[in-house]
């Protein structure tokens, strides 16, 4: 007999996203909203006004004592321990091979206390990988995920949603920053923090019980500003026009964060070794394999991933993510080619079904917000 499948887990928004009429999935583990009705509206929404999301699903991982700092500098590739208190840092986790285990956000929350964000679907291994990693470092290490609910709103209208709701001057909060403060009267860490391209916060709501309080003051308070719920779909399609990765896609255990085009996040300046620094110091020295490159679709058909792409005629590369761009009106795609391609000479196409499609090669990514 088969084992019976395990049955995902619902936030605690659950039951405002199906009054909401959501098309609940399941999505690493977790129920989650895919859309609210049309994820092209919910996507235009984010760029034109805003979006309101769901990312419970998020691992959060606390990082306390007195050696927070030093542990966290030998985990990851970063350099954590140069993070000053309420900003943040984008890193990764890698193995001693140096292939990506997870990219995540380390808020430092106080001189010996930090919060590890995940995504859901490795939350498990990052969270038992910094307990291993931490061994010998006085820290403790603490899965919090299941304690947190976690809502963004995102787009160009946030900040006058928002700021009647809170206590925080939001002027005074950077990018990359996040601090204690309340939302809708309720204690949250507000974080100018997102995955979008847009400006934004994320919200992180501890006891997550709480979390329908904050969504609804928060829609209420954008009804007259274009505010709608969004969903995963829109997340993504969001997240590829701003050329953001995606863990499972861009970024995985096979390949380097030098390989992904993102070594600037490797900082091999800081004290005492980390894992996979040697595998890491050899990969920055070496031609990449592979790099990754933009396609925008010149017809009309679907770029999806797993689709090679091909320069005259000859298979060169394969599409990681791909969808309709609601922004461009026209199919984009992210993919890795050969390293030493060059991109500026030659006719590129996709292999749709058997038949090329046109396509352009383009500067990553492929929208950015006027600031």
């Amino acid at each position: 007999m088969s084992e019976p499948a395990s049955v995902p887990r619902a936030t605690a928004l659950r039951e405002i996203h199906e009054k909401a009429g959501a098309t609940l999935v399941d999505f690493a583990g977790w129920l989650m909203p895919l859309r609210y009705g049309s994820e092209t509206a919910e996507h235009k929404a984010v760029r034109e006004a805003a979006g309101l999301f769901d990312l419970s699903h998020m691992g959060e991982i606390r990082l306390s004592g007195p050696q927070a700092a030093e542990a966290l500098d030998h985990a990851l590739v970063g350099h954590l321990s140069k993070v000053k208190v309420g900003r943040a840092r984008y890193t990764m986790i890698t193995d001693a091979d140096g292939g990506v285990l997870d990219d995540l956000i380390v808020y430092r929350l106080g001189e010996r206390e930090y919060l590890v964000v995940a995504n859901a679907a490795n939350a498990p291994v990052v969270s038992a990988a910094l307990a291993e990693r931490a061994r010998g470092f006085d820290v403790e290490v603490s899965d919090e995920s299941a304690d947190y609910a976690l809502i963004a709103i995102q787009g160009p209208r946030a900040v006058e949603i928002l700021a009647p709701l809170t206590d925080a001057n939001l002027d005074d909060i950077r990018y990359y920053a996040g601090y204690e403060h309340t939302v809708a009267g309720q204690p949250v860490l507000l974080a100018r923090t997102g995955y979008t391209g847009e400006d934004g916060f994320e919200i992180f709501v501890r006891p997550a019980a709480e979390a329908p309080r904050v969504w609804e003051a928060l829609m209420a308070a954008g009804a007259d500003h274009g505010l709608v719920p969004a969903g995963l779909s829109a997340r993504d399609t969001l997240r590829m026009e701003a050329g953001m990765p995606l863990y499972g896609q861009e970024l995985t255990a096979e390949l380097t964060p030098f390989d992904a085009g993102l070594g600037r996040v490797v900082k091999f300046d800081k004290d005492g070794d980390f894992v996979g620094r040697d595998a890491l110091e050899k990969a920055s020295r070496t031609a990449r394999a592979r790099r990754l490159i933009g396609l925008v679709a010149q017809g009309r058909r679907p770029l999806r991933r797993g689709q090679e792409v091909q320069r005259d005629g000859v298979t060169v590369g394969t599409i990681t993510s791909g969808a309709p761009s609601p922004t461009l009106g026209r199919p984009i795609a992210m993919a890795y080619v050969d390293g030493d391609l060059d991109t500026a000479t030659g006719t590129f196409t996709v292999d749709v079904r058997g038949r090329g499609e046109a396509v352009d090669v383009v500067e990553l990514p492929f929208y950015q917000r006027q600031s």
